[in-house]
Order: C-alpha cells, then structure tokens, then sequence
C-alpha cells in the first residue's frame, strides 16, 4: 500500500470549479481506499511550520520544573497544558469481550513522550494551562496564531471533503466546527533503547483511530509515523516525513457522519528510536445533539448502517 499524495494547490489558488473537484475528489478517494493522505502545496506557510517546530524544541528543552509550572490537570475530562513522560497511556480496545484484560495489559506498558496540549482560549469547558512568558517568552503568542492557522486549513480540507462526498454545499461540514473544540497536540518522543521497544516493555503510541472530525499531522525529519495497511489488517507501513507536507487521516465522527463511506477502519501508531518531535491538529465538531449518516451520503433504498451517536459539545 502506499499512501496517496493530493496536490492542495489547485484547490487554495484556483477559480476553475473542474480543477478543485479534481482534488476534491481525489481527497475522499483517499480516505474511501486508505484513510490517510499527504496534502502537499497547501496553503499554510512553511515559515509558520518551521517557527512551531523551532519553538517546540524551546518548549521541551526547557528544565522539568519550567514545564510544570503549565501541568496537565488531573483527571481525564480535561486535556490541556504538559504531560510528562508516562502520565499518558494510548489504549484501544475494539472488542467489548477482550476490552479488561487486553487494556490492562496495554496501560502496563509506558508511552515514552511528552505532550504539550493547546485550545481555544474561548473554550471555557476546556480552559488552556499556558506557562508563563518568562518560562518561554513568546509561546503563547506564536501557538495561538498556529493554532488558528491549522483552523483555517482544516476548514479547506472538510470543505474539499464536502464536495467530493456531493453534500448540499461545501460549508455542510465547516458549518457544525466552531474551531473552538479543535485540540494543538506538541508531542516529543524521547529516545529509548531498541530492545526495550522490541520487548514492549515501552511503547510510543500504540494504535488507534482518532475520535475527531479529521486531524491533521506534521512531522520533523526523524519519521516514525505509521499507518495501518487497509488490505492487511493489523499491518502497518511507514509514512516517511516530507517537508512541509501534511499527513490526514478522517477521524471516528466523519466516519459516522458519512454513513462508512469513507475512513476505512484503520489505525495509526508511533514506532520510532530516537528522539522526535510531532504536532497534530484535531477539527472537532461542536454540535450537541445526535450525529448520524447525512442524508447524501445514503441510497434511496439504503439505511444508515451507523447508528446515530449522541454527541455532547464540550
């Protein structure tokens, strides 16, 4: 399997209406036969990129107890601020049977990284943790402009995801995302022993789908990302870094949304040695109320194959 490249370039620079179907159908044809894809020549500047991953690197280089002075808070109904090695752990359990005993197991075996998580600074339910300038003088400035800038491009992408599904219009989806429930995610990979990888005694980030509308990934030079093969289940193949590239995958809701049509059911996971440096963006819908199939995405004589599912704003 490889992972399908769509030229965003016709779409963010062009009027003619056939060359940004083209790629809007080129999107969903990817997320139907693989559920991933690399979007190149999009319209988020590479300097914003090169400045985020510069001042990541300032962030989680900075002593244990600066980034503290940010903590993720506890419990798990908020997601915000630093999480130090080990606090988190990655599970998925699919089979209901199986879900005690193979995610004890799975919560045994540490995620060796650190997360720095970021919102809305108008998300009142998820209230942002932001270290002090004088920890790191600029941060918060630069990743709220970041921030809103994944926004931007993320609405491009469900937009393009909206024609190729043929919805009533192209703003269907950017309609239900207020971009105030979206999620920043700064990951470092610290490095480990191989051996302790191969004997899983640690893990990066075991696979998993993601519960959002659609994420968006970027990547330093190191690589470690990988995706599930769609053919061979439980298989997983690499998707190497490409400079200013970015890798999306269609998350749980979309799925939902477009009745199966599109995100097969694959997962991504996080295999690497060295360190790394990672940031994803997560598009969350804000709608309260039951999210089910839209009515274009179902034949005249077929039901909806995914029930209904109640979803909470938060």
């Amino acid at each position: 399997m490889d992972l399908p490249v769509v030229d965003f370039s016709s779409w963010t620079t062009s009027q003619d209406e056939a060359s940004r179907r083209s790629v809007a159908q080129q999107l969903v044809e990817a997320c139907q036969q693989v559920g991933f894809v690399r979007i190149i020549n999009h319209s988020l500047p590479e300097a914003n990129l090169d400045d985020a991953f510069d001042c990541m690197k300032r962030l989680f280089a900075l002593p244990e107890d600066e980034k503290l002075k940010a903590p993720h808070p506890e419990g798990w109904a908020v997601h915000r601020g630093y999480s130090w090695p080990g606090l988190e752990k990655v599970t998925q359990v699919k089979s209901s049977a199986e879900y005690g005993e193979v995610r004890d197991g799975l919560r045994e075996v540490p995620d060796v990284k650190e997360v720095y998580d970021i919102g809305s600074d108008n998300c009142a339910t998820q209230p942002n943790q932001w270290l002090p300038d004088s920890s790191l003088p600029g941060f918060r400035a630069l990743m709220t402009k970041f921030y809103w800038e994944c926004d931007r491009v993320g609405r491009e992408i469900l937009q393009a995801i909206a024609l190729g599904l043929n919805l009533e219009d192209i703003d269907y989806l950017t309609r239900k995302h207020g971009g105030h429930d979206n999620q920043l995610r700064l990951l470092h990979y610290l490095p480990v022993p191989a051996e302790d990888l191969e004997s899983e005694r640690v893990s990066r980030c075991a696979a998993h789908t993601d519960w959002s509308s659609i994420t968006m990934l970027f990547q330093d030079d190191c690589g470690g990302l990988e995706v599930e093969d769609i053919s061979h289940p439980g298989t997983f193949i690499p998707a190497a870094p490409a400079r200013n590239s970015i890798i999306v995958n269609v998350g749980d809701l979309l799925q939902r949304w477009s009745n199966g049509m599109i995100l097969p059911d694959v997962a991504v996971q996080y295999i690497l040695i060295p360190c790394r440096s990672a940031s994803f963006y997560k598009s969350s819908s804000w709608a309260t109320g039951a999210v089910g199939p839209v009515r274009r995405s179902e034949s005249d004589d077929a039901r909806a194959i995914l029930d209904s599912l109640l979803h909470v704003a938060r």
